[in-house]
């Protein structure tokens, strides 16, 4: 079953983020295109700011930028292709290799905000701890399922997150005043309360990011 991916990733070493953290009020977006290539280190980008001579000085000292080439310029809207050295942090090629797409990637606060459509959760898995590997923070926003009966929705929780929380709601943990303690719920799945405590906490995190918090505004 296929799945589309939001999430919301930070590195010090991801592409162009070192020109992002030093201008404000720049914003960069990833140009989709068919690449099928995992190896390719050279993409085009679309830049909004108002200097274009600052832009490049900037540009110029990127340490995540090997060249760039100045495609199109229109009105403070600047369109390069970039290639990156090696040591620069992509998603992409990882994301490529289990066969998924990158179907929006632009810059957020202090790193990416991307949107994937992967083949389904072994390639997100995959994904996941290639980032780990990397250190680099891979926060997931939203998953969506796409099935034969319909849409299913799984807000960015792991399968131990959904088995905590539907645990919990079933026993009445959230229920006022609660008909089971933190401890019985826990033993009801076969963990520790430290654990349950942290799944829960984690996944209702998980739950009012997706359905609660605009990433568009935040």
């Amino acid at each position: 079953m296929s799945i589309t991916v939001k999430a919301y990733i930070e590195h010090d070493e991801l592409a162009l983020v070192p020109t992002l953290r030093r201008l404000e009020d720049i914003e960069i977006e990833v140009i989709t295109q068919a690449n099928t290539d995992p190896d390719s280190d050279v993409f085009p980008f679309l830049i909004e700011y108002d200097d274009p001579d600052e832009l490049e000085a900037y540009l110029d000292r990127d340490p995540t930028i090997d060249r760039y080439e100045l495609v199109d310029a229109n009105d403070g809207t600047f369109i390069y292709y970039i290639e990156h050295p090696n040591g620069t942090q992509l998603l992409s090629p990882v994301v490529t290799s289990v066969n998924g797409f990158m179907l929006r990637a632009e810059t957020r606060r202090r790193g990416w905000f991307v949107q994937l459509q992967l083949p389904g959760r072994d390639a997100l898995n995959t994904i996941w701890e290639y980032a780990a590997e990397c250190d680099m923070n891979f926060d997931i926003i939203e998953v969506y399922g796409n099935t034969d009966t319909g849409t299913n929705v799984s807000f960015g929780l792991t399968d131990e997150q959904v088995e905590a929380l539907t645990t919990a709601y079933r026993c009445g943990y959230f229920n006022e005043p609660r008909d089971m303690a933190l401890s019985d719920v826990a033993d009801e799945i076969g963990v520790s309360s430290t654990a349950m405590s942290g799944r829960l906490r984690r996944g209702m995190r998980n739950l009012i990011s997706a359905a609660l918090i605009d990433e568009d505004t935040e």
